[in-house]
């Protein structure tokens, strides 16, 4: 069976849509993933064909419109009567939809968050054009993923769908992992430099804490704003960023680190309901973490303790937890963090993702 799959979202470094395309073309399904070049176009191999879209918008907003006209046209010049869409978020929906109702095919709904209650459009303008869409799109969506439980709760109480989920978690690490000996002690955060991740709070924390270097490991919108609190904070020698990475470059620096931290404030549902995909790969590297207690993370604790948790941002308090980390020792995890990689990565995942586009072959296809 063809499924088409499209994001705005980049290539190069969603991991998610990656692994579920890799899933899919592993189980006999013919993929085709279509995205853009907005945010680069950084070089790709993948055992199935990709396409980027070429943008001229140089700003988001214009950006958005740009894409879901091309994204219309690529799609109805690729589809036939045996094409099942995937379209990843709210931002590549629109498209997705009208070529389904076009043509009488069914569409695949992955929701790798609660797009428009994300900390960067709240009380915007934008949120209302979004929301507008989602309250058109969402409600009757037959086939649906997303990463959370509370995400699938979200949505299952806002617009009555019932989402599988899927966890955004990595695929087993299968080589042996050496726990290094670092004089200096490495405090890691990765992921996208934002507003909302508590990525301040950490720098701050860095002031109470000797002997450790942060490293943050990402870009973003907010990069330049975050070099310039660790300057004005006389931090500089203390906090590191790498730029963004390739996925296996990110994966050789996680496995390095003594601590690994998660700490994302609450700027609406969909940071406070979300499992960061960095938690995962932290334990999945035997990394121990200092976590807040937001309630996807707090489950993750209440199973198995492979760090701390941290109640509020408060730079004095955050430095402590970490400390406690590193005073234990990474070896002093490792028993937590091994049973939590065997419960937590991607090859549990994909029996749900199998099953649900057999469902849609079934329905929709004889």
């Amino acid at each position: 069976m063809k499924v088409l799959v499209s994001a705005f979202s980049s290539l190069y470094t969603d991991q998610r849509i990656e692994k579920v395309c890799r899933t899919l073309h592993n189980n006999g399904y013919s993929i085709s993933l279509i995205g853009n070049n907005w945010d680069g176009a950084g070089k790709m191999e993948r055992p199935y064909p990709f396409f980027r879209i070429s943008m001229t918008s140089t700003v988001l907003r214009y950006a958005y419109p740009e894409f879901q006209w091309k994204l219309y046209r690529e799609l109805d010049r690729r589809v036939d009567k045996e094409t099942v869409l995937l379209a990843n978020d709210l931002d590549a929906l629109l498209p997705n939809m009208l070529i389904a109702r076009k043509y009488k095919i069914p569409v695949v709904f992955d929701s790798h968050e609660i797009f428009t209650e994300m900390p960067a459009i709240q009380g915007r303008w934008t949120q209302k054009v979004w929301k507008f869409l989602e309250k058109k799109l969402v409600p009757g969506m037959k086939y649906m993923m997303t990463e959370s439980e509370s995400y699938a709760e979200w949505f299952t109480n806002t617009y009555g769908v019932n989402p599988v989920v899927v966890r955004n978690i990595p695929r087993v690490i299968k080589e042996p992992i050496t726990l290094t000996e670092n004089d200096t002690k490495i405090i890691l955060y990765q992921g996208a430099i934002n507003k909302s991740r508590g990525i301040p709070s950490i720098i701050l924390a860095m002031h109470h804490i000797s002997g450790a270097k942060l490293i943050i490991a990402g870009d973003g919108p907010m990069r330049t704003e975050y070099e310039k609190l660790s300057a004005d904070e006389g931090l500089e020698s203390k906090v590191h960023f790498t730029g963004r990475l390739h996925p296996d470059e990110l994966r050789k620096v996680t496995r390095t680190a003594d601590v690994g931290v998660s700490v994302e404030e609450n700027g609406g549902v969909s940071y406070l309901y979300s499992l960061p995909n960095k938690v995962a790969d932290y334990i999945q590297s035997r990394v121990p973490l200092v976590m807040i207690n937001f309630p996807e993370m707090r489950k993750v604790y209440s199973q198995f303790k492979v760090g701390e948790m941290v109640d509020n941002h408060n730079p004095e308090n955050l430095a402590a937890k970490i400390k406690t980390v590193l005073d234990k020792g990474r070896l002093y995890y490792q028993s937590e963090l091994h049973k939590a990689a065997e419960a937590l990565n991607w090859e549990n995942e994909e029996d749900k993702i199998i099953g649900l586009f057999e469902k849609v072959q079934k329905e929709n296809f004889r």
